[in-house]
């Protein structure tokens, strides 16, 4: 069927209302109850890194604590997916993802029921699942074009933003693909933190919309707006007098995010050729209040008002050149912007680099089931140093997965 879009094939160039629609639709006919659909994703890596990987953070920009930086080198198994997806019965469907880590953890990645039955378009998700916020995010892993997350990814979120809450999609009945979304959720993943409250942590709302370009292009554009609290989230510094210091952030955190794809195939067959353009840039603004050194015995920690203004955006390029081989191009840059740490100014020290990459690829696809991929990139996310990494990676899908999305 060329509208379903597989286990890491380049998605044909469809409607893109057509493709979001059946694919959701093929994956859920293809699930029941009694036979639930059940999948694993084996992704290992061989990693070869000029610099410590322990030292890996992007200047400027508060550690995240999630999954960052290019792993550890040698060989490494890396997140393997274990998958559970059913219709519950006519009115809703389940699904769990759980990931395990090479060190033997087990962590609910996705765990949520959504509707099936809803009318005028409408969709209902509530449970554990990635946020809708820009294009990336919500794609599980095995599905990038790359082996890691772009920087902008890792610098604001840690990796991916999940959420537990509810989720509210409304697919407008127009013959140009229009799609609204809304988020209420509890907000305790970064740039949120854990509140112990019962209000909504989490705002968040998006529009996308897109069509077809002739028979042989397709494009998706976007616009999401995200808002989270902390209440003392927390990360580890050094001073302006070369201490290690761990500071909390009480606030709130605003993320403004556009994205695009552009999808190209002759005639629409993507089978020997298509070229597939994609790009994200997020801003993020930040204000409330940080406690500097909140470890010291002495005396309490020196709270000060703190305000910052960071973005940061990727772009790349995979082009499918003959059956079964990609290769791919990616720019990532970051803007530290502007750090305000007001009487805290005296201890900490914001920095005006502007972490970078670029990053290229090439893959083979021995079927919709199986990649091997080779990356080497050029990172320059940390001031003053240049980090040559090179990644060899396999992933390999066992049982049934649902199409994905366009």
């Amino acid at each position: 069927m060329p509208f379903m879009l597989t286990m890491k094939r380049a998605a044909p160039v469809v409607g893109v209302a057509c493709a979001t629609l059946l694919a959701s639709s093929a994956a859920l006919a293809a699930d029941n109850s009694f036979n639930p659909a059940i999948w694993l994703i084996l992704n290992g890596t061989y990693t070869n890194l000029s610099k410590d990987p322990g030292t890996w953070q992007p200047s400027g920009f508060q550690p995240t604590g999630g999954e960052t930086g290019p792993g550890s080198r040698s060989f490494s198994l890396g997140e393997t997916e274990l998958g559970l997806s059913a219709n519950i019965d006519q009115y809703f469907f389940g699904r769990a993802t759980v990931a395990l880590t090479p060190e033997g953890e087990a962590e609910v990645e996705e765990g949520f029921v959504q509707t099936t039955a809803l009318p005028s378009g409408l969709t209902a998700r509530a449970g554990r699942f990635y946020s809708a916020t820009g294009y990336l995010n919500d794609k599980h892993a095995h599905t990038w074009d790359f082996v890691d997350a772009p920087l902008v990814h890792q610098a604001l979120f840690g990796g991916q933003f999940k959420q537990e809450g509810v989720q509210l999609k409304w697919l407008a009945p127009l013959d140009q693909y229009l799609e609204l979304g809304a988020e209420v959720a509890k907000g305790q993943n970064h740039p949120g933190s854990e509140r112990n409250s019962n209000g909504a942590g989490a705002l968040q709302w998006s529009v996308h919309t897109g069509g077809d370009l002739g028979t042989s292009h397709n494009w998706r554009a976007g616009v999401s707006w995200l808002r989270t609290r902390a209440n003392q989230r927390g990360w580890t510094d050094n001073d302006l007098a070369g201490k290690e210091v761990n500071n909390t952030f009480t606030g709130s955190s605003r993320i403004v995010a556009l994205d695009g794809v552009w999808k190209w195939a002759p005639h629409g067959n993507a089978k020997v050729t298509n070229l597939v353009l994609q790009g994200e840039v997020f801003k993020r603004v930040e204000s409330g209040q940080v406690d500097y050194d909140v470890d010291t015995a002495s005396a309490g920690p020196a709270a000060a008002a703190y305000r910052s203004s960071q973005s940061g955006w990727y772009v790349q390029g995979v082009y499918q050149f003959m059956p079964q081989w990609r290769v791919g191009l990616r720019h990532d840059r970051l803007d530290s912007g502007s750090v305000r740490y007001g009487d805290n100014a005296a201890y900490l020290a914001a920095t005006a680099y502007s972490p970078k990459r670029d990053t290229v690829m090439v893959d083979w696809t021995g079927s919709e089931y199986s990649r091997i991929r080779l990356q080497v990139s050029d990172d320059r996310a940390r001031a003053g140093g240049r980090d040559t990494q090179v990644f060899l990676q396999y992933i390999m899908s066992l049982g049934a997965h649902g199409a994905h999305s366009y």
